[in-house]
């Protein structure tokens, strides 16, 4: 009978927990994420960075005392349809219960949406990434994935009345629908396949704008330097996460930060960063070409888990509404405000293609009476400190002018 390994201890060829250094950002502050078990009966030992959220496994080679850099698993999520067909037992040591109803859920959709793609679907799919490549679609576009999407939601990819069916069903909203559509377009232009898409159009929301306040109680949860330096750059750049990702340090010129690799609809462009995000940036180490070495998906992993313990702290649950996006939109907030709604300077900061898109930040916050600081100045040389400050002057009053600024903002 296989002894069964132990959670908290280690064994006496497994490397101490110091000896242990992230391999994307060379971390110390590591998580143990339970084991890995292999076909052969032995097991390893998993690790999460604290740091950047890159989520590795144990070397074999445990002979050296010296830090090591370790071998790579995946990182996909075990949440996903793809990981619930393993029988695992995944412990939790903060919760003593496990949620079956939600693994029952997660196994339902499973096994509605099926797990793997038939050898003709992943023929057809691969031809139509070449397909795409060739014909100058963006690098990286994402149309084989909400492909695969359809047929694993039981989509004939040849029966355009088949795939119009699912996309019509598909639990999911009308701006998604739309890229189902997209997806689907250019590849019965590919196989020259007639068919009339349906329409659908993209709903009108108002993006969740957090306060400032908040936004800085999220950068000083984060226990690591990195994901603390990626927030602080979210704020003062404005920039999509993306990014910010794709920064180098050959970006930073002084206090000049370049933005040159745009996601779609956004334009290049430089701001000007203050000396607090130059030393936090500074601090990180100059290990690789780019500043945040590291994925997406890790890094939003890790993410997560600093708004849940920042909201829990601070009792707050407007926290988890933050997203990497929410920082992009209160500083597109912010610049309305202070340019009074000129369109074209919130633009420009932006780093919009298209003014509409613009147009959403201009009078999208009404601040009540009392969300504003207010204050006061008796003479010139007051009112200039006031005004430097960020206080708007309203009116003066026995000789007294008065001045007030949105709370939200600093």
């Amino acid at each position: 009978m296989m002894e069964e390994p132990s959670l908290t201890g280690t064994s006496s060829n497994e490397p101490s927990a110091e000896s242990i250094v992230c391999p994307e950002c060379g971390s110390k502050m590591l998580y143990r994420a339970g084991l890995r078990y292999l076909e052969d009966g032995n097991t390893v030992q998993r690790w999460l960075c604290r740091g950047c959220g890159y989520r590795f496994s144990q070397s074999d080679d445990a002979r050296s005392n010296r830090p090591q850099r370790l071998s790579t698993i995946h990182t996909q999520s075990l949440n996903r349809a793809t990981a619930l067909g393993y029988s695992r037992q995944v412990c939790d040591l903060a919760e003593e219960s496990k949620n079956l109803a939600e693994v029952e859920t997660r196994q339902e959709t499973a096994s509605r949406e099926g797990t793997t793609l038939s050898a003709g679907a992943k023929g057809l799919i691969t031809q139509f990434m070449a397909w795409c490549e060739a014909e100058g679609y963006p690098k990286g576009n994402s149309y084989h994935k909400f492909l695969g999407r359809l047929v694993r939601c039981g989509a004939n990819l040849l029966d355009p009345q088949s795939v119009k069916e699912t996309i019509g069903k598909h639990n999911c909203k009308d701006g998604t629908k739309m890229l189902f559509v997209y997806a689907y377009d250019a590849f019965t232009r590919m196989l020259k396949i007639q068919w009339e898409p349906p329409k659908y159009r993209q709903e009108e929301t108002l993006p969740f704008v957090p306060e400032e306040s908040e936004l800085d109680q999220l950068i000083a949860a984060c226990q690591g330097k990195r994901m603390a330096a990626f927030l602080q750059c979210l704020k003062e750049t404005y920039a999509d996460p993306g990014e910010v990702l794709g920064l180098r340090w050959i970006d930073i010129l002084g206090n000049i930060i370049t933005i040159n690799k745009p996601v779609k609809r956004h334009l290049p462009g430089q701001l000007q960063v203050s000396n607090k995000l130059l030393a936090m940036l500074n601090c990180l180490p100059k290990t690789s070409e780019r500043i945040f070495p590291t994925k997406y998906q890790n890094i939003l992993e890790c993410f997560c888990g600093v708004r849940k313990r920042a909201a829990q702290l601070q009792h707050n649950p407007r926290l988890l509404a933050v997203q990497f996006r929410s920082f992009r939109h209160w500083g597109g907030s912010m610049i309305a405000h202070y340019t009074n709604g000129n369109v074209l300077t919130v633009k420009k900061l932006l780093r919009h293609k298209r003014i509409e898109n613009t147009m959403k930040y201009i009078s999208m916050i009404h601040f009540k009476d009392d969300e504003f600081e207010v204050t006061t100045a008796t003479n010139v040389e007051e009112a200039k400190q006031v005004l430097s400050a960020g206080f708007d002057y309203v009116a003066q009053k026995d000789g007294v002018m008065l001045f007030r600024k949105p709370k939200r903002f600093k």
